[in-house]
């Protein structure tokens, strides 16, 4: 099914200011529909012929928490007109609220038909010469369940029709705050109405408990809301702080949620000012139990910090083996086991890299380019080659996790050392010692990065030499490290080859797929 946008941008003439107050609108209606106890449904204008009927698509749909449903479909993507239109029309045209008109029947539901206009108040907008209302909100009661509505009903029909207005008015929804990506607190966790002068006129039994886990024992009514915070909160700053946003709210102003905490409980609050027709009349609250969530989330930052801090003493005690065979490498006479010693101080080195990024890091994942760019920049600076060598990567790793990036890390490493190595050697002088390379010749090992299907593909050529005949990657103990490696931790594939234009590459493909 296309979003929003896409079936905005296809059949209708809204600009850019339109549909992002849509998408404003179907990011906060759900606080709307729930209070209404009936379906959502957003209808905008189709472009049209000149004389032509209107004819209006729908581009969006909520369905309420707290009723049951006017629709078992799905009605986003359809396009209706005539008679079955016609509340929609007078809404659009008269700019006003339509809530005329006799039940109507989908299938065995019966129910209550209303129209609210969506009002943009967008001096853009309007100097293009687009009316201000842009879309319609087609609000519609399941009555199969209808009985007397209760003293909660009743506080939420009437809270529904203020929210309604201020939608027609342009006033609704609220703009949204930075690091604020939901509307939740919803009208389920707790909700508390205000007057004019900040007093508790209604209060939901979850409002009412979520004040008693803060410490307030009495009924909510007749409190004022924004003094009773302040002295709850544990912290007199937060409390402050809290209601002053309830006093903001109370202004006309849409204030940013905010959490209290009082005896070891959290609430989360949220503030909306109600003002239908402009006139500030009072505010909603909704609030939440957080406590449960921000006791897990405490957990949770103290066992990444746990994590984080082994991830550290690991990538220091990999420092410290490394510098222990370094120190053995230089008490060593015989070259073939100084070698071998230096091989694996770059190998337990190039997994301390790993864990150093992830001791920085606030999962257990790791941005991989930089480990990679690293890692070749001390491949051609400990390696012995005849001629310059330069490392270049195309593409991106992007952020891998850990257990990927281990044991990736040191097949690289053994890769990349071996393109340099074997692919460029050193020329001996008379005494077998290894010359300086040779600035006149520079040569080139690449490193290509591509994610395709879930597989990550890395592919390492050089432009050096090539495999002699015969090659027998088995023969080494770092192609078998590799090989090893590839076919079992990453539980992938290798393969060496020759490059049709000269020198090596090693093909290596990686699933990325859940282990």
């Amino acid at each position: 099914m296309s979003t929003l946008r896409d079936l905005a941008e296809e059949h209708t003439s809204l600009g850019p200011a339109d549909i992002d107050h849509l998408h404003r609108l179907a990011g906060d209606w759900q606080l709307l529909s729930d209070l209404s106890f009936a379906d959502l449904l957003l209808w905008v204008p189709v472009k049209r012929e000149d004389g032509q009927p209107r004819e209006y698509l729908c581009v969006a749909q909520v369905r309420p928490n707290s009723a049951p449903t006017a629709y078992q479909d799905d009605q986003v993507g359809k396009i209706v007109g005539g008679p079955e239109v016609a509340h929609l029309d007078i809404a659009f045209t008269q700019e006003r609220i339509w809530r005329e008109g006799d039940p109507v029947w989908y299938g065995d539901t019966p129910a209550r038909h209303e129209a609210i206009p969506v009002r943009l108040r967008d001096e853009t907008a309007r100097e293009e010469g687009w009316s201000q209302v842009i879309a319609v909100i087609g609000r519609d009661t399941n009555l199969s369940t209808a009985r007397t509505p209760s003293q909660l009903e009743l506080n939420y029909l009437t809270t529904a029709d203020d929210l309604a207005q201020m939608v027609a008015d342009g006033t609704f929804p609220p703009p949204r705050h930075p690091g604020e990506t939901t509307s939740a607190p919803r009208v389920g966790d707790g909700l508390a109405r205000l007057d004019a002068g900040g007093k508790v006129t209604y209060a939901s039994p979850n409002a009412q408990s979520a004040f008693r886990r803060l410490g307030f024992n009495a009924h909510l009514v007749g409190e004022e809301l924004s003094m009773l915070i302040s002295r709850l909160a544990a912290d007199p700053l937060e409390g402050n702080d809290a209601a002053e946003r309830i006093l903001a709210a109370l202004r006309g102003e849409f204030p940013p949620r905010q959490e209290v905490e009082a005896r070891g409980a959290t609430v989360l609050t949220r503030a909306l000012p109600l003002l239908p027709a402009g006139v500030p009349i009072g505010a909603l609250v909704l609030v939440r139990d957080v406590t449960e969530v921000r006791r897990r989330d405490r957990a949770l930052m103290t066992k990444d910090a746990t994590i984080r801090e082994i991830h550290h003493r690991v990538k220091n005690n990999l420092q410290t083996v490394a510098a222990l065979l370094r120190l053995q490498a230089r008490r060593v006479d015989a070259p073939e086991a100084r070698m071998a010693l230096q091989e694996s101080v770059r190998r337990v080195a190039s997994i301390a890299l790993v864990h150093e990024t992830l001791s920085m890091s606030s999962d257990e994942a790791v941005e991989f380019d930089g480990i990679v760019d690293r890692v070749a920049t001390a491949a051609t600076e400990v390696a012995a080659t005849s001629i310059q060598v330069k490392m270049r990567r195309e593409g991106t790793f992007g952020v891998l996790p850990a257990e990927i990036a281990t044991s990736l890390v040191m097949v690289l490493n053994e890769l990349l050392i071996n393109a340099v190595e074997h692919g460029f050697p050193a020329n001996e002088d008379e005494d077998g010692e290894p010359e300086p390379p040779s600035p006149s010749e520079v040569g080139e090992v690449v490193v290509s990065a591509h994610r395709f299907r879930k597989q990550l593909h890395v592919t390492v050529a050089d432009n050096g030499q090539g495999l002699p005949e015969g090659f027998d990657a088995g023969g080494r103990l770092g192609l078998q490290i590799v090989r090893a490696l590839a076919t079992g931790e990453l539980r992938g594939s290798i393969e060496l080859r020759n490059r049709a234009g000269g020198g090596t590459e090693a093909v290596l493909v990686v699933p990325l797929g859940k282990r």
